[in-house]
C-alpha cells in the first residue's frame, strides 16, 4: 500500500491550493484519511482529518476543506485564503486495512511541500 500526495507548490498569501492524496495497492478498508504538516524547526501537526464527520485544526477552520472520494481512495485538501504561517510540508495519512492483515495500519505519504509568499 502507497499513499501518494500531490499539488503543493508555490503562491501569494491570499491565494488558493488543492492537494490531493491517493492510496494504491491491495485495500479493504479506510477507516480515516487525514492531512498533517510540518513547519521548518516544528513539530508535525495534525490539519483535517476525514473519518465520516471532519475536524479541524483551529488555525486552519474556515480557511481549508478536507474531502474524501471512497470510490478513488483519496482524499483531498482545498486551502483558501493561505497566509506564510502555512508554508510547511503536507502529509497524508490513512488508517487503512490491508488486504491480509486483521487489523487496521497506519500509512504515511511523502509530503508535498507548500510555500506561501508574503
Amino acid at each position: 500500500v502507497q499513499l501518494q500526495a500531490s499539488g503543493g507548490g508555490l503562491v501569494q498569501a491570499g491565494g488558493s491550493l488543492r492537494l490531493s492524496c491517493v492510496a494504491s495497492g491491495s485495500i479493504l478498508g479506510i477507516k480515516t484519511m487525514d492531512w498533517y504538516r510540518q513547519a521548518p524547526g516544528k513539530q508535525r501537526e495534525l490539519v483535517a482529518v476525514e473519518g465520516g464527520t471532519t475536524d479541524y485544526a483551529v488555525s486552519v477552520r474556515g480557511r481549508f476543506t478536507i474531502s474524501r472520494d471512497n470510490t478513488k481512495n483519496a482524499v483531498y485538501l482545498q486551502m483558501n485564503s493561505l497566509k506564510p504561517d502555512d508554508t510547511a510540508v503536507y502529509y497524508c495519512h490513512a488508517v487503512l486495512l490491508p488486504t491480509g492483515w486483521a487489523t487496521f495500519k497506519d500509512y504515511w505519504g511523502k509530503g508535498t511541500l507548500v510555500t506561501v509568499s508574503s
